[in-house]
């Protein structure tokens, strides 16, 4: 073989040795390049695709060291023996060799986790990344505070107590990169002596963290107004894992009786605590804002977790915890060796972003722009009402549409797949599902346009039947 036509594409963004490994690393693997067939000399196929020689070695290079060519000296490249190898087009297979499904493709997903990325404010948060490494600034290379930068956690402190009713000081916080690595950071603070009660259904993602540091885990079943107190004692757990502001995924906004309720519990043992997960506390669409837990805890009893992941952007994996003075104290002596895990310059571009206003006026425009949504979303649900109840609607990007009879969750499920829209079951989010319950379906509306919406409610109403 002395030339392989390659469609290269200097424009496409891919490096032209990637390109060319792909390609061969294809033609190998579909056997359309037999093993042991020779591959052209890196001379002749630069010369033949008007590459550099090097682009070409490069690209060979990668090939040998994955084993998909072997390199004889004084002979030249021969494409190696890959029987039992994978091969694209089949099916791929998980480490323990079941087979992997292939990736579904909807037209339509209301996930109840979107994040409308069209509204981050790319041109503000470039700015502030070039203003930030404009001078020589070695000490943003350096090792920095294991809790966080002083300058971040003091603008969050600020926002805390502004927008949430959170009255702390910058050293209660500790900055980490996302809720499940705070959580884990949690757990070698208060140490495994503790019984973790969390609310049914609930954040999957906390309960199997717990559950995989052996802490004794049990769930709490709720009413309309959040966990049951009476039921959480009955538990015997000293630590409850709530969401008052916005229940995940039922949507509920705990009452402030309730929260006393909650407050009295953990302030009747020493040693009680409560987690707070604050995730999505900033969409609200029915009246004012409704003040943190934290905002009422006078006994420091509460543990204040809150992210930037779902009002700014997921990438940027920064998550905050407010800790109770007494557990500052266990933090400073069995946790404060631990590195932050928080880039100093992201961290000083979101305390800038804070600081100077944007990060206000970004959750102005993102709130405007999901209240849209769903207003558009609740509009073109009104027919649906004499098929089922909707609930959740006050807050958060997500509401939940229940069918008392009719349809199974899983036939709703399947029934506006076959048309293209993805929607999500309650069932997923029970640890240990009830006998009985109504048909449930989540509908998440950030990451859809008004026109997508009404398209997508347009298809759901012809594929479950509503008239």
């Amino acid at each position: 073989m002395n030339e392989l036509t390659i469609n290269l594409q200097p424009k496409s963004g891919v490096p032209l040795y990637e390109q060319i490994y792909c390609h061969i690393k294809k033609e190998i693997q579909e056997g359309r390049i037999a093993s042991g067939e020779k591959l052209p000399s890196t001379r002749s196929l630069c010369r033949y695709l008007e590459v550099s020689r090097s682009t070409v070695e490069l690209a060979y290079e990668q090939l040998l060291s994955e084993g998909y060519v072997e390199a004889k000296p004084c002979r030249g490249y021969f494409a190696a023996e890959i029987e039992g190898m994978y091969r694209l087009g089949q099916e791929e297979k998980t480490e323990t060799g079941e087979l992997k499904k292939p990736k579904e493709v909807y037209s339509y997903d209301f996930t109840p986790n979107g994040v409308d990325l069209k509204s981050f404010p790319y041109n503000t948060w470039r700015k502030l990344s070039k203003e930030s490494l404009v001078d020589d600034r070695a000490e943003l290379f350096r090792m920095g505070d294991s809790q966080g930068e002083y300058g971040l956690r003091r603008a969050i402190s600020h926002y805390l107590y502004q927008a949430r009713g959170v009255n702390c000081t910058p050293e209660q916080i500790i900055v980490g990169a996302g809720n499940d690595y705070l959580l884990l950071l949690l757990t070698t603070i208060i140490g495994q002596e503790h019984k973790v009660a969390l609310e049914n259904p609930t954040y999957k993602q906390a309960y199997r963290l717990f559950k995989s540091f052996s802490y004794e885990v049990y769930t709490v079943d709720m009413d309309e107004k959040g966990m049951e107190v009476t039921k959480l004692e009955e538990s015997g757990a000293d630590i409850a894992f709530v969401m008052p502001s916005h229940q995940y995924p039922l949507g509920i906004v705990m009452p402030i009786k309730r929260r006393m309720e909650l407050l009295k519990w953990a302030d009747r043992e020493a040693g009680r605590y409560i987690i707070e997960d604050d995730y999505d506390s900033e969409f609200r669409y029915k009246g004012k804002p409704i003040p943190s837990l934290k905002g009422y805890d006078s006994h420091e009893k509460v543990i204040y977790m809150g992210t930037f992941s779902k009002s700014i952007a997921p990438a940027i994996r920064i998550s905050y915890m407010v800790l109770p003075r007494p557990l500052l104290k266990q933090y400073w002596e069995k946790s404060s060796f631990l590195n932050s895990t928080v880039s100093k310059v992201d961290q000083l571009v979101l305390q800038r972003f804070m600081e100077e206003g944007y990060y206000e006026r970004h959750l102005n425009k993102t709130r405007a722009l999901y209240k849209s949504r769903h207003d558009t979303l609740l509009a073109c649900l009104k027919s649906f009402q004499s098929k089922c109840r909707i609930s959740g609607e006050n807050a958060g990007v997500h509401l939940l549409l229940h069918f008392p009879k009719g349809m199974t969750e899983e036939e709703l499920i399947q029934k506006a797949k076959t048309r293209g829209v993805k929607v999500y079951g309650l069932s997923e989010y029970y640890v240990e599902p009830e006998e009985e319950h109504a048909a449930t379906i989540l509908l998440g509306y950030a990451n859809m346009s008004e026109e997508k919406i009404e398209e997508a409610v347009e298809i759901l109403k012809q594929a479950w039947e509503i008239s």
